[in-house]
């Protein structure tokens, strides 16, 4: 008998859609044997020589114009992709979509990010039959993310499945899964084998994490937080970017025996299972991996837009805070060189993690909805 074969397409505008869409599909194979899965970040994919240069203009504006890229999510919120942008884009970027469809025969397609969401429905409309899935990555529900050729929405909250009914969506067509993480977030690892794996100390441990592109851009509370190292370990993860790695180690603030500096690496939950507090761009993604490890959180300078709405969904349900002065810093290192007290808090948060997120939740629905 065939694997059912799932496609899952995403954009590499940021690094969460990605992973997203390679969490769900180690899930999916995980929970069944009959599944088998293919990830695509498509625009590179057909355009192996534009899409790389397309994808690093959107980095550089995201780095020097954060505010640019908030007022362009916020003006164009309320507007989904119509017909002719939608057709624009196929042409554009995504012409040879239905040849790549053909060869690969699809018994379901997942869209993690809205481009190829709005391509796949367009293509729906001219007679591709296919379920088509939409995973909205974040905590917020732009209108772009929304076409009617959708089957089923899987999202992360109760508050972004009313932002979709407000928009018309059928609340049949919506399943609150949360946002997936890759099957190494959903059990704890080896305290002492990690410990050793990464030589580091048993000692309270802040991890800060630059996302996939490694922008660290509150360079003067990262290196306040360096300060410290004499009381804590500090774990600096800076994804591929080297340019920044090599930047913080010629720092002599870096160069401390507890602070460690690493490029991209495959093991954060790891990592996050042997720290005691995460400071992070507050990303759908990592956010979710967070509250998947039940760690606190402290977030630096949110991006208007989504992360605005990420930041806040963490903030006002006690899974994070704003880091918004030397002040909150002193008194979350103050906290975790309490031994009880920051169990006491770890404690509580997988308690709210239990009571809203399940981890393998988004792979199991996914699963039920191809069956």
């Amino acid at each position: 008998m065939r694997k059912k074969r799932v496609l899952l397409l995403s954009e590499g505008f940021g690094t969460g859609h990605t992973q997203a869409a390679y969490a769900l599909a180690v899930g999916l194979r995980q929970l069944s044997p009959k599944i088998q899965t293919r990830v695509i970040e498509l625009g590179t994919f057909l355009n192996p020589i534009i899409g790389p240069l397309i994808l690093s203009a959107y980095r550089k504006t995201v780095s020097n114009q954060p505010k640019l890229v908030g007022k362009i999510y916020r003006s164009h919120y309320h507007k989904s992709l119509n017909k002719i942008k939608q057709f624009a884009l196929h042409r554009l970027f995504y012409n040879h979509v239905s040849e790549v469809l053909r060869q690969l025969k699809p018994d379901s397609i997942v869209c993690t990010h809205p481009f190829p969401n709005a391509v796949v429905s367009r293509l729906k409309r001219l007679g591709l039959d296919v379920p088509l899935y939409t995973l909205i990555t974040d905590y917020d529900a732009h209108a772009t993310w929304t076409n009617p050729e959708v089957n089923t929405y899987l999202v992360s909250t109760p508050t972004v499945r009313n932002k979709l009914i407000a928009r018309g969506i059928p609340a049949s067509s919506i399943e609150v899964t949360g946002i997936p993480v890759h099957p190494n977030f959903w059990h704890p690892h080896d305290r002492a084998d990690i410990l050793a794996q990464f030589k580091l100390k048993d000692m309270p441990t802040v991890l800060i994490m630059g996302g996939g592109w490694g922008l660290l851009y509150g360079d003067n509370l990262v290196e306040y937080i360096a300060s410290k190292a004499d009381k804590v370990q500090i774990i600096l993860c800076l994804g591929n970017n080297q340019k920044s790695r090599e930047k913080l180690l010629a720092n002599p603030l870096f160069q401390h025996p507890n602070v460690h500096v690493l490029g991209f690496t495959k093991e954060v939950s790891k990592l996050m299972d042997v720290s005691d507090l995460l400071v992070t761009k507050p990303g759908g993604m990592t956010c979710t991996e967070g509250m998947a490890k039940g760690i606190p959180m402290l977030f630096y300078e949110p991006i208007p837009g989504q992360e605005e709405e990420n930041a806040d969904y963490f903030v006002t349900h006690g899974f994070g805070e704003l880091m918004t002065s030397t002040e909150t810093i002193d008194r979350w290192l103050r906290l975790i060189q309490e031994p009880y007290a920051a169990d006491q808090h770890r404690d509580t948060l997988l308690a709210l993690r239990n009571a809203e997120y399940h981890p393998a939740k988004c792979s199991e629905a996914l699963l039920a909805l191809m069956e």
